[in-house]
């Protein structure tokens, strides 16, 4: 699919994006989306990215807080998007989205945000190394960036 060294791997390499419809067994008794199902969709985004980008099994190590900003109603698409936006030796920060669609309205809304830390595993379970993150245009440099400013800001505020 992609040409690339061992040794790095671009951020588009990485970038997934999954969608569902908002099913029944996926709501609470208001018909909205439980927040567990959300959270399983969001870590499944993040565990991809990062798989596709490592090129190798992943875990998850953290998550950030999760604010739900708009409820997600039975029916509507639910769309989750990642990327890799920054790495370490063995992990890879994942920036990870969530809007909900009412396509017949042509409506959508951001719903959930939040980074994930994933590291990369070997056939045994260790930690192992990542590529180097690539960003090889303007757009995944911009991607990179608002990402890192985002986190730092979110960051921030937890602590203030």
């Amino acid at each position: 699919m992609y040409e690339h060294d061992s040794d790095t791997a671009s951020l588009a390499e990485s970038y997934t994006e999954l969608s569902e419809i908002l099913m029944p067994d996926d709501t609470n008794n208001m018909g909205r989306a439980l927040g567990g199902s959300i959270l399983h969709w969001m870590d499944i985004c993040a565990a991809i990215a990062a798989r596709r980008f490592a090129r190798r099994q992943v875990v998850t190590a953290a998550m950030d807080h999760v604010d739900f900003k708009n409820a997600i109603d039975l029916g509507d698409v639910v769309v989750v998007t990642g990327y890799v936006f920054e790495t370490g030796d063995a992990s890879m920060d994942v920036k990870v989205e969530v809007r909900s669609e009412r396509p017949e309205q042509g409506e959508y809304e951001q719903t959930a945000t939040s980074f994930f830390t994933m590291v990369a595993v070997d056939d045994h379970g260790d930690p192992t190394a990542v590529p180097d993150l690539a960003c090889e245009t303007e757009m995944e440099q911009a991607l990179h960036e608002a990402a890192l400013e985002r986190r730092e800001k979110r960051r921030a505020a937890l602590v203030a």
